[in-house]
Order: structure tokens, then C-alpha cells, then sequence
């Protein structure tokens, strides 16, 4: 420690030997007039001079932090970051040191703590400082902080870290973290999903004059990006996700004024439009689902228990489009192949009630149940009708994904009101037309391929191998009217086999 001291005043003694020497120097060119004279002061020799011993000062004040003492600047820091920004680390003494692109110190292996209770493990944290007072530990600045490789270990009783990190003056300060991993736990410590940070930034938006959040993500491996700002004043937080791959964009309003929070979102996905209002109390939130791309009747209401995770939701509407979940383009199909929602501490529940099924106005009284219980997807127990002559209800069905295609396996009971008017739709000759009653048949379909496999078909509870063999596959069309006569031709062509 003394030799530190010895150290600092020895330099101190060199900056005011120069600082005089250079004072004599310079009122001497009052009276250098003549350029002869001032060609003579400014010589070469004494140009070199100069800036060697500039150089050497320069560098001398730059190394004086290779003699700090380790225990007070790991302090000095730590005491600094949680005055500042309210974060707790433990840090060693043990850092490096690096004068380029500007002074700054790497820790290696930091504990993260928040409440007592270690929060994340840091693999490195590089401290950048000011250039001034170098000459003291103690009067360091600490002006940016960037953390590599942070796995943070996200609950009910942490996850307001981030958006606290709002609240913090970020004017002089930028807070960095990169190539790092969000884990998202329930309250029995179960893994739910992992985020991916490729990068985060905290930084003061001079334009917006805001505290802002950017981020750059991964979350089962589809990217995104995610910006936050912050309004203190209006007690408010906005917020835009943007999902590029998916072509999806989400626009989020928080407003945390009461003790009850509530918001409002918008999302937009290929220039369809749809909006969420929503209230937050304590573990459980309460929205309504407006969807404007398809009627401003179309309304989802629901709620959201959180701890542990079940939701229930349901929807009215007087006219669904049906290529909205059939399309293997849609936003519904993508986030099903990402097997997202394939998440053992996932329940939801969902029942969506429309009048009629658009394109096919002769399909009306749906009933889709969408089901997520124990990491599996099904829609058991939907149905729908054509038009008062047939009910179709589904049952022992599964959601999966195969070779990257999403596959639909369900079982499907056929009770038949009115065969007459099946037989006049699909035009079959009279001396084709039997009586039936009730079709059973499994149904395998494939979004991505557009083809349906009918399965063990039981007719009045008879199977019929030549009917089986023709509805073994379904190539679906491109148009609706020539699905329409494609499927004429075809159900003729199972009715004649089966009418022998």
C-alpha cells in the first residue's frame, strides 16, 4: 500500500514539473515574433521530446489501476452497481485489467444475488470506468457494464427484475448482457421454457428522453425481438415484440397506477389485426379477445391462473373462417409445429362457439374444444353440423408433430338425420341410395400436405374394405369448387361400392 502511494505521488510530482516547465516555455513566445526564431523553438527534437513525455504521463496515469488493491475495487463496484441499478453481486478480488477500447475490469465467475437468494451465475462481467480519478479506487466511475454467458433462474418472486431495471437512471450508464439464457420456472421449480439472450441492452433514449430495454432472442429456437420503455410519470410501461420469422408483431400498453394492473394489446400478423384488453390481479389475469380480421363480433373471454398455470377460454362468433386453422401458413399452425405449447405444466382449456364455418356455409353449429393437459393437444368432445342433416363429433383425437408436419389423429362419429338430402347434394343415382344411419371412422390429416386418411370406416356398424380402400387418402385442391366436385366424384364413387 505504501509503495502504491509512493507510486501516485511520484507521478503527481512529474505532471507539475511539466505543467511549470511547459508555462516558462510558452511565455516565452511573446516574444518570438520573427519566424526564424519560432521555427527554432518549435524544433524537431523538442516536438519528440514533448509528446514522449506526454505519452509516458498518459500511459503512467492509465497503469495506475494494475496497483489496486482487489478487495476495495471488487467493493468499490459492487457498492456502486447496487447504489445505482439495486443489482447484488459477490465478486472476487481476482479481475484483469484492460486499457482498450477504454479502461475496464473482467470478473470471472460472479454470483448474482436478489433477496439472499442467488438469482443467476455470471460467467464473465466487464466493468468499463471514467478516465478521471484513476489515480484512487475509491473514486473510480463505473459507466458501463456488460455480463457474457448469465444463466438467470426466473420466478413468481424474481421476474419483476427487468422491468425494476426501468426505474434506474441510465443517463451516464449502459447495461449490457449477451449470449445468455432466461430459465422460466414455475413455483415447484419445474422448468416451463427457456429464453436465449443473443443481446440486451439498458440505455437512455435521448429522443423519447426514456429509459429503454432491446433485446435480441431465441425462444424454441424461433427469433425475435423485443423493445421496452418505460414511463414513470404516467406509471406506465410499453413495450413491442417483433416475431420476424412468424410475421407477427405485438404492441403492449401497462398501465401500474393501481394495485390492479391492466393493459391493452394489439397484434398485428400479415396485415390481420386483433386486440386483447386485459387486468392483472395478483396471479391471475382476466382478458377479452377481439378479433378484427374476421368480425368485430368475435370476442375470446377468458381468465389465466398463473401459479399454477391453467387458463379458460372461450369465444362467440356468428361466422368462423375455418382456413385460419387449416392454412399451413397461419399464425395458429406455426406456433403448434414449434411445440411451444407441448409443455407438461401447461393447462388450458378453450371452447369457441360459431354459427356458420366460412368458406362452407353448409356447415354451421361448431363447437371447438382445444384442450393442453399434461403436455398433449386434443380436441375431444368438438363438433358441428351440415346444415340440420348430419352431426359430426370428434373424439380420442391428438395434436402432434411429425417430420416437421403437423398432424391431426381423431376419430370421427357420423350420425346421419336425413340421408335423402346427403344422397341429393353429392347427386348419386337412386339405385345407389341405401339407408344410413351412423358412419364411424378415424381421420388422420396432415396441414402441411393437405391430405386426410379415413381409417377403419364402420358403416350401421359394417366395414367395408373396398369403401375403406377409396377413402384411404384425400388430396385436398387448391379451390373450393374443385374440392367441391372432387369430393362429389369420390363419395359416389365409396356410396356405389358400398351399395354393392
Amino acid at each position: 500500500m505504501s509503495k502504491h502511494n509512493f507510486f501516485v505521488k511520484f507521478l503527481k510530482k512529474i505532471n507539475l514539473f511539466i505543467n511549470s516547465l511547459l508555462e516558462k516555455k510558452l511565455n516565452k513566445l511573446n516574444f518570438l515574433f520573427e519566424a526564424d526564431k519560432l521555427l527554432t523553438f518549435f524544433s524537431f527534437k523538442r516536438i519528440i521530446g514533448f509528446i514522449i513525455v506526454l505519452l509516458f504521463i498518459i500511459f503512467s496515469y492509465l497503469f495506475i489501476p494494475y496497483t489496486y488493491n482487489g478487495n476495495k475495487l471488487a467493493t468499490k463496484i459492487q457498492n456502486q452497481l447496487f447504489t445505482d441499478l439495486g443489482i447484488n453481486l459477490n465478486l472476487s478480488n481476482n479481475f484483469t485489467y484492460n486499457l482498450f477500447p477504454k479502461p475496464n475490469f473482467v470478473f470471472q465467475e460472479i454470483e448474482f444475488i436478489n433477496e439472499t437468494k442467488k438469482f443467476a451465475d455470471i460467467k464473465e462481467m466487464k466493468t468499463y470506468v471514467s478516465f478521471k480519478n484513476l489515480f484512487s479506487v475509491n473514486k473510480i466511475d463505473v459507466q458501463n457494464i456488460v455480463l457474457d454467458k448469465v444463466n438467470f433462474d426466473l420466478n413468481k418472486n424474481n421476474y419483476k427484475f427487468f422491468t425494476n431495471l426501468l426505474n434506474k437512471n441510465f443517463s451516464n450508464f449502459d447495461f449490457e448482457i449477451n449470449n445468455s439464457r432466461i430459465i422460466f420456472k414455475n413455483i415447484e421449480n419445474d422448468v416451463l421454457f427457456i429464453n436465449k439472450i443473443n443481446q440486451l441492452k439498458y440505455f437512455f433514449d435521448s429522443k423519447d428522453k426514456k429509459n429503454t430495454l432491446t433485446s435480441k432472442n431465441e425462444i424454441f429456437n424461433i427469433p425475435y425481438t423485443a423493445e421496452f420503455k418505460d414511463y414513470p410519470d404516467e406509471k406506465k410501461i410499453i413495450s413491442k415484440i417483433d416475431f420476424n420469422f412468424l410475421k407477427l408483431q405485438i404492441h403492449n400498453e401497462l398501465n401500474y397506477e393501481k394495485i390492479f394492473k391492466n393493459g391493452f394489446v394489439k397484434f398485428d400478423y400479415n396485415k390481420n389485426k386483433s386486440e386483447i384488453s386485459y387486468e392483472i390481479k395478483k396471479n391471475f389475469l382476466n382478458f377479452v379477445f377481439l378479433d378484427k380480421s374476421q368480425n368485430k363480433n368475435f370476442e375470446y373471454k377468458g381468465n389465466i391462473n398463473f401459479i399454477p398455470f391453467f387458463s379458460v377460454i372461450s369465444g362467440d362468433i356468428k361466422g368462423i373462417n375455418i382456413k385460419h386453422f387449416f392454412n399451413s401458413e397461419s399464425l395458429y399452425i406455426q406456433l403448434l409445429k414449434t411445440e411451444l405449447l407441448n409443455n407438461k405444466n401447461l393447462n388450458i382449456n378453450t371452447k369457441i362457439k360459431a354459427e356458420q364455418i366460412v368458406p362452407y356455409n353448409d356447415l354451421n353449429n361448431l363447437l371447438l374444444n382445444f384442450k393442453i393437459e399434461d403436455g398433449l393437444i386434443d380436441i375431444n368432445k368438438s363438433k358441428f353440423s351440415w346444415l340440420d342433416y348430419v352431426d359430426f363429433q370428434i373424439s380420442n383425437s391428438l395434436l402432434y408433430v411429425k417430420d416437421n408436419n403437423l398432424v391431426l389423429d381423431a376419430n370421427i362419429l357420423v350420425n346421419v338425420y336425413d340421408v335423402n338430402e346427403i344422397y341429393k347434394f353429392f347427386q348419386t343415382p337412386r339405385n345407389y341410395r341405401k339407408e344410413i344411419k351412423e358412419i364411424k371412422f378415424n381421420f388422420v390429416y396432415n396441414f402441411d400436405q393437405r391430405t386426410s386418411n379415413l381409417n377403419y370406416i364402420e358403416i350401421d356398424g359394417n366395414n367395408n374394405q373396398q369403401v375403406n380402400q377409396i377413402l384411404n387418402q384425400i388430396i385436398w385442391k387448391d379451390t373450393a369448387l374443385q374440392n367441391k366436385v372432387y369430393f362429389k366424384n369420390l363419395m359416389n364413387k365409396a356410396i356405389k361400392f358400398y351399395a354393392g
